[in-house]
């Protein structure tokens, strides 16, 4: 399966749908993320799962359980003010690697709301980064 056009349906639904999409997102809370990439340059969007946290959106950067970060975390670490779609409204947001214990509390809240989450863990021998999204 092409992930670029897997994204893209996700991006193209969740845009019509003012956030909502089907299938095995179904339910869950989504945003899209706008990063730009760090070599180059490129606007880049990518359909992730959030975890809401009072006023912060946060997000896991498992890429699935694969033993490398996504790319969109590279970009994020290079250029931490980013904006994100929540529904039908753009945000702008700083995004903050989150460290000890704040890291593992807010994995563990999203394996128990989206087990997927918890499988990506026992997959990878890296330690998944978890990044708040608060706005700016």
């Amino acid at each position: 399966m092409d992930m670029n056009e897997f994204n893209k349906g996700i991006i193209d639904e969740f845009r019509k749908n003012n956030g909502k999409v089907g299938g095995p997102f179904e339910g869950a809370h989504m945003l899209l993320l706008t990063t730009k990439g760090a070599k180059t340059g490129k606007t880049r969007v990518n359909p992730l799962a959030y975890l809401p946290d009072g006023k912060r959106y946060v997000i896991i950067a498992s890429f699935a359980g694969a033993p490398n970060n996504p790319p969109w975390y590279h970009n994020l670490v290079a250029s931490p003010d980013v904006s994100i779609e929540v529904g039908a409204e753009k945000v702008n947001v700083r995004a903050t690697v989150l460290g000890e214990p704040d890291r593992t509390n807010l994995y563990k809240k999203m394996a128990a709301a989206m087990p997927a989450f918890a499988e990506y863990e026992k997959k990878t021998t890296r330690r998944i980064p978890v990044i708040a999204l608060t706005r700016r």
